[in-house]
């Protein structure tokens, strides 16, 4: 029992700061763009850049005699922390929690004084987790007509609130914490121990335990250092191309196999594209090789430290060009030496290493892609160009693509609806042999090879999923995915046909098909609705499957819940409210409902004409949903639907339901 549970414990670990560093990078990954423009603008408008411009960076008076503001302060102390406060809320909360947490950043900006990464990292998700447990205090309890007053105000009046106890409570806390933390990266500098680093970051980065460090830590440290002396060290310890670029190199001279024919197109993508997982399962497939990235890694930071050299922005992605492009004008010759210099070392270790060794690179290669995205805990890039093992590191498919399959919340409406639209694209252009099935996230396995999922759910989908392509997509009828997802369908059978074209089967896939004789009738379509937001446009499709006889008060409730969770939004001006999963019980018959709305509903931003509510018994939704959605992809039928003047009318067109 003990001999289980310690690694079970380890994996738990593991995953959980995966998880945390994820969630940190995700707030500042989606920013780099601005960190890389500030970056930018200061290495060349300060008064000692490139290009000494006043009134841009920031030195210097005017004519009136006031100094100038100048671009770099504002952006540093203003900007940064504020998009990053916004992008945290709204991983929490979507904008209404990215709002509030900027508002609550603001006040810890003011109250510190300094640039507040750290704080908009702990505001910005603060400020989203705390609106969103407020506005469940009286949700679903809002009269009808209230509900902007009640939601601008409550965020307003939250956010003002939390901009005061930033401002007072988190601030100084949050300052104290950066000023020791710089206090401990100079004493390291100081005491010629910030190379001992590596022995953390190498290791951390093969077991994507890096985040955390990186994103978490040393990007807003470093930052601010940049602030402060114009270049910092801490850009540099984990991006440095160079340890990795030595390892892919010992493989290329004294390796065996596939890892020897791999390692040239590996090291191309790792040092020029800036991709540095490529070399992680070099490093797993031989584990030792780990103290050549450590040699190398502490060799990059002992010349970075000799020289005083550093960037004046965060690298990313980790290629030598963003390197470049980042560095401090006076710091050129020592970040090249420490690139240089830790890919030298890397190299004579690692080389040192394969030869003295009677396995020299031979493994299974693609047992150590397996592996190291077992640990990742999501399909990697990497596999796709040593998976195949080729020579020249090309990239080829992950996989094949013979399973598809639409998630949604419920897995009986959207995914449906999305499933027979690019079922129906891949029938037309041939791949009769590509199965496309709808599913809910609930019920998802590891064994597809592509999902297909709302953005919002992707997450969800990726922790269910962990082998298979994620493909996202916000518009389940019309989206441009569809025809990519053929495009690859369409490489990969241009890839196979020359080596087994005679066992390519074309049988079409069975479709879907019930029999549901009038899920449509005449009393449940609606020529003019009269409902005027999503809310009660909702509760107009619940009670016509009411009247109906098909469903009852439950599964009209679950039809809102399920419109909290993701969009029932479709394209092409139409909707489709329908249950959870859960409320499959509360369904007495199959039935479909139908209104047309003249005046287009604000469905979560898109505009809605057309809302047509369902509830199918077992799996009749299937059938249903496959043959609404080739109506509502054709334009031709949906402006014969937007010009019907009589119920017929609306039949003739939808009949096809009750065929």
């Amino acid at each position: 029992m003990s001999t289980t549970a310690a690694p079970s414990r380890l994996h738990t670990a593991r995953a959980g700061v995966q998880k945390f560093g994820t969630f940190l990078s995700g707030m500042i990954m989606p920013n780099i763009g601005a960190f890389i423009a500030w970056g930018l603008i200061t290495a060349l408008f300060i008064e000692k850049g490139f290009i000494p411009v006043p009134e841009l960076g920031g030195f210097g008076t005017g004519p009136d005699g006031k100094p100038y503001v100048g671009l770099v302060g504002p952006m540093i102390t203003y900007l940064l922390p504020l998009l990053i406060a916004y992008t945290g809320g709204r991983m929490v909360y979507d904008v209404r929690g990215g709002v509030v947490g900027a508002i609550g950043t603001m006040g810890v900006i003011l109250g510190a004084g300094i640039p507040m990464f750290i704080g908009a990292m702990i505001m910005g998700p603060l400020g989203g987790w705390t609106m969103k447990k407020i506005d469940a205090i009286w949700d679903g309890k809002i009269k009808p007509g209230f509900e902007m007053l009640v939601n601008n105000f409550s965020a307003g009046i939250w956010g003002a609130l939390l901009a005061l106890v930033g401002f007072y409570g988190i601030a100084p806390v949050v300052a104290a914490g950066s000023e020791r933390a710089g206090k401990a990266v100079e004493f390291l500098v100081d005491n010629g121990l910030l190379p001992l680093t590596s022995l953390l970051i190498e290791p951390a980065k093969v077991l994507f335990l890096n985040n955390a460090i990186n994103h978490g830590v040393l990007t807003p440290l470093g930052t601010q250092q940049s602030l402060e002396q114009g270049k910092s060290i801490l850009f540099l310890l984990e991006a440095n191309p160079g340890p990795g670029l030595g390892v892919l190199l010992a493989y290329m001279f004294f390796g065996r196999g596939a890892a020897k024919a791999s390692a040239p197109g590996a090291a191309l993508i790792h040092f020029i594209g800036g991709i540095h997982e490529i070399y992680f399962p070099y490093v797993l497939m031989k584990p030792i090789l780990i103290l050549a990235t450590i040699g190398g890694g502490m060799t990059g930071i002992a010349t970075l430290a000799l020289t005083h050299s550093g960037l004046v922005a965060p690298s990313a992605p980790g290629s030598i060009i963003a390197v470049l492009a980042q560095t401090s004008r006076d710091s050129y010759i020592g970040v090249i030496l420490a690139v240089i210099l830790a890919c030298a070392v890397s190299f004579v270790i690692a080389s040192v290493i394969l030869r003295s060794s009677k396995d020299k690179g031979e493994g299974d290669l693609t047992a150590a892609t397996a592996q190291m995205e077992g640990m990742k805990g999501r399909k990697s890039m990497a596999s796709s160009v040593l998976g195949a093992g080729g020579a020249g590191g090309g990239v080829a498919l992950a996989t094949d693509i013979k399973n598809i399959v639409f998630a949604c919340d419920a897995g009986m409406g959207s995914s449906a609806m999305g499933a027979s639209v690019l079922r129906n694209k891949i029938k037309a252009a041939g791949h009769g042999d590509v199965k496309v099935t709808n599913a809910s996230i609930a019920n998802l396995t590891d064994t597809y090879d592509m999902v297909v999922v709302h953005q919002d759910l992707a997450l969800r989908a990726e922790q269910k999923t962990p082998s298979a392509q994620i493909v996202t997509v916000d518009n389940f009828m019309g989206s441009p995915k569809y025809d990519e997802i053929v495009a690859l369908l369409d490489e990969q059978e241009a890839s196979e046909g020359s080596e087994s074209e005679a066992a390519v089967s074309r049988a079409p896939v069975p479709q879907p098909h019930e029999e549901t004789p009038d899920v449509l009738r005449r009393e449940s379509v609606l020529l003019t609705g009269g409902a005027s937001d999503m809310g009660s446009a909702i509760d107009e499709a619940g009670r016509l499957l009411r009247a109906a006889g098909a469903v009852d008060g439950e599964y009209v409730a679950s039809m809102h819940e399920r419109e909290k969770s993701v969009s029932t939004y479709m394209g092409n001006f139409l909707a489709i409210p329908h249950g959870t999963n859960d409320a499959k019980d509360h369904i007495a018959a199959s039935a479909v409902t139908f209104a047309r709305y003249h005046e287009p509903i604000d469905w979560n931003g898109k505009p809605v004409k057309f809302v047509v509510g369902i509830a199918g018994k077992g799996k009749e939704h299937l059938g249903i949903l496959a043959k609404i959605a080739k109506v509502f992809g054709d334009k031709e039928q949906v402006s014969r639907l937007e010009s019907a003047a009589s119920v017929d009318e609306v039949l003739d067109i939808l009949g096809k339901v009750n065929a």
